[in-house]
């Protein structure tokens, strides 16, 4: 015991310095440990815990760095040029690394998306689970327009997909839940122009107004305009009819909450057919009718008296 407390605190020589480096990892990673969770027990909010523990797992490997450079620190001299030809082959050749930690300072900075947040990047859709200095994790929902996706809803897929960091600077991000954390959803229903079609905007409207989150949608918009200079969007449903050549287009418009924006549509689906049944109405679609009927048979002549003539 006494030669490795004697090997830790020998730090003129090349042995002593690897004991006392391997010590300092150690120490280093028990106090992350302890810190992150003495730090967190009395924080409630989930993010605010999560990035409290980041933090402090970055200050203490940032802390490690800088004891293992004063360690090392007299063997500098001798091997300066190496670790300067090194840093020169390893900026070249870790463009990829460099641009993703950039993108995760931007991240931080920006606040463009966090980790609960729904977000579509690079074509993935989903909620953030966890944003490291290279990597951002999304665990992927469907879509009903991407023809690679089984699920035709925007709902868990069960896959983890992982982004590089460097994405946000030269692809879109859309973020659905860190300002308004509603959408806009709409149903659109053709109706025969024979059809009784202001009876079924009527029971499209009554149904998308029931249905619609417009109080806590207003209630989001108000502060969003505290913070930025937007105008004042509407909320209220609202029912758009278009002619076209072969029905009466109804499109009801209405606001859901992100997360259950199929569960919402799925109702209003459910109901607005059920009603329009109830009342005689029918949803048109693009098939033809074609009745086929049996030909009608030629009369048969009488035979009649004969005539000579006059």
């Amino acid at each position: 015991m006494d030669a490795f407390i004697d090997a830790v605190w020998d730090t003129r020589t090349v042995a002593g310095r690897l004991v006392t480096t391997v010590v300092m990892i150690v120490v280093a990673v028990l106090l992350a440990i302890i810190a992150g969770r003495l730090a967190t027990r009395r924080v409630t909010d989930a993010h605010n815990r999560y990035y409290l523990r980041k933090a402090l797992h970055y200050a203490t490997f940032a802390v490690l760095l800088i004891g293992l450079a004063v360690l090392w620190r007299p063997f500098a001299g001798r091997i300066g040029l190496v670790v300067g030809l090194a840093a020169v082959g390893l900026s070249l050749a870790m463009q990829e690394v460099i641009g993703a930690f950039a993108g995760w300072i931007s991240i931080l900075t920006g606040r463009q998306y966090r980790v609960g947040d729904r977000i579509q990047m690079c074509g993935v859709r989903g909620d953030v689970l966890d944003i490291t200095p290279l990597r951002t994790k999304i665990l992927e929902s469907g879509s009903s327009t991407d023809p690679e996706s089984w699920i035709r809803g925007r709902q868990y897929t069960g896959r983890v997909v992982s982004l590089s960091n460097r994405f946000v600077f030269t692809a879109p991000v859309y973020n659905s839940s860190s300002v308004l954390d509603h959408l806009w959803e709409e149903l659109t229903l053709p109706i025969p122009y024979q059809s009784d079609w202001h009876l079924a905007e009527r029971i499209l409207h009554e149904e998308a107004e029931s249905i619609s989150a417009t109080v806590a949608a207003r209630r989001a918009i108000a502060q969003m305009t505290r913070h930025y200079p937007v105008a004042e969007a509407e909320v209220d449903a609202r029912v758009f009819v278009r002619a076209t050549p072969n029905w009466v287009e109804l499109t009801a418009r209405f606001v859901v909450p992100v997360r259950s924006a199929r569960q919402v549509k799925d109702q209003v689906t459910r109901r607005v057919l059920d009603r329009l049944a109830e009342n005689g109405l029918r949803v048109a679609s693009a098939t033809q009718e074609i009745a086929i009927q049996p030909p009608t048979p030629t009369p048969t002549p009488t035979p009649g008296r004969q005539h000579d003539g006059p």
